[in-house]
């Protein structure tokens, strides 16, 4: 893709940025290499995974903490996971891993889903899906890699262990947002609001990806906002030159 690009004069700069200031006509973008100028941004930044803030999530990571069942679910073909989470995310993940794993355990803070009622049937019919209800994890068990979780109940206060080969955790995602959230408009969750158009509340500021509002966040929805972006980019500069 890097190569396609600079056959078109497109330039690649590795850099951090710093700062925006997007209010202008000509934006400015302030990076550790110094500044750029343009009359339209593009703003792909995306969104991560949240974490459950224990002790030790980061380091595990790769080492039987996940956060991505599609990437990840093979590595655990014929052993026992945990699932932590109730939403959509969380339910989608339980059924890919069911298809693949012995056991999968999901943990849930409340004591019914708060995933789609599409989702409930196929959950509970599934025969190595196992729930459990009004509980968080507290800890991650390990040695050199995950061997289970330490549980606590919220009704009832009891602390249990339960062993598992891995954990996925699927609380949600955080878009990368926090530089621009003076100046763009935001909804509650964090995201950009851009409609299909990929515009937002700043005329030539492009938001594209699993950064901005949208129902569906994977790869293919990415690159076809990418391409709507510079659609309307060009439309922009041609109406503003």
């Amino acid at each position: 893709m890097k190569k396609g690009g600079k056959r078109f004069g497109v330039k690649t700069l590795l850099t951090e940025v710093t700062a925006l200031e997007l209010s202008d006509k000509v934006k400015k973008v302030k990076t550790t290499d110094g500044i750029l100028y343009g009359k339209t941004v593009v703003i792909a930044t995306g969104a991560s995974p949240r974490e459950l803030g224990v002790e030790n999530e980061k380091e595990l990571i790769g080492k039987g903490v996940n956060y991505c069942a599609a990437c990840d679910g093979m590595f655990y073909k014929g052993k026992t996971v945990v699932i932590v989470g109730g939403g959509n995310s969380a339910a989608a993940d339980a059924l890919i891993l069911s298809r693949i794993c012995e056991k999968v355990i999901l943990v849930h803070r409340r004591d019914t889903l708060r995933a789609e009622k599409i989702y409930h049937e196929p959950l509970f019919k599934a025969n190595n899906i196992e729930f459990v209800w009004n509980s968080t994890v507290t800890e991650l068990l390990h040695s050199e890699k995950v061997t289970g979780v330490h549980l606590k109940n919220l009704k009832a206060g009891e602390e249990t262990n339960l062993p598992c080969d891995g954990v996925f955790i699927s609380v949600g995602r955080k878009p990368s947002t926090e530089f621009v959230k003076n100046q763009l408009n935001l909804d509650r969750s964090g995201y950009i609001i851009a409609d299909e158009t990929t515009r937002t509340n700043i005329l030539g500021v492009f938001a594209v990806g699993d950064v901005r509002t949208k129902a569906l966040r994977q790869v293919v929805t990415a690159v076809s906002d990418g391409a709507v972006a510079a659609h309307y980019a060009e439309e922009y500069l041609n109406k503003n030159l």
